[in-house]
């Protein structure tokens, strides 16, 4: 069976199990490239904040002629608040493209808890998220 996927924002054929397989849990091929896109722009948008994060946290310059007490400061607090944006966008990150990989191998959609099916509706929303309703809580 041969479908459309998406990688890196383009259209490809694809000849894989995987998407045979995402179609056999009621998913279609219009969906699973609807979410992949959506996967893709939110990994594209994460790494561009990561970069300017990355900035964020050079070592604060502690030079006293350069900069006043305060201002040093709030350097100082502006990194910690960035070594926790981080952290979340570590997390982010891992979430994306553990999401991407369910996709690839197939199993996109199907709560990895207890087995069920995600609704696409929670998909849309969540399109990163490895469990369903009912599982999370």
């Amino acid at each position: 069976m041969t479908g459309l996927i998406v990688k890196n924002g383009k259209l490809y054929e694809c000849r894989s199990i995987a998407l045979v397989t995402c179609m056999k849990h009621q998913r279609t091929t219009d969906q699973i490239i609807e979410i992949r896109v959506e996967l893709e722009r939110q990994l594209v948008r994460l790494e561009q904040s990561m970069k300017v994060t990355d900035e964020a946290l050079q070592t604060v310059e502690l030079d006293q002629a350069a900069v006043g007490r305060l201002s040093r400061m709030d350097s100082l607090q502006n990194q910690s608040l960035s070594k926790g944006l981080r952290e979340r966008e570590v997390v982010r990150l891992s979430q994306l493209r553990d999401a991407i990989g369910r996709i690839e191998k197939g199993v996109f959609g199907m709560c990895t808890v207890c087995g069920g099916e995600i609704p696409y509706e929670r998909l849309l929303v969540f399109p990163e998220a490895p469990e369903c309703a009912d599982c999370v809580s």
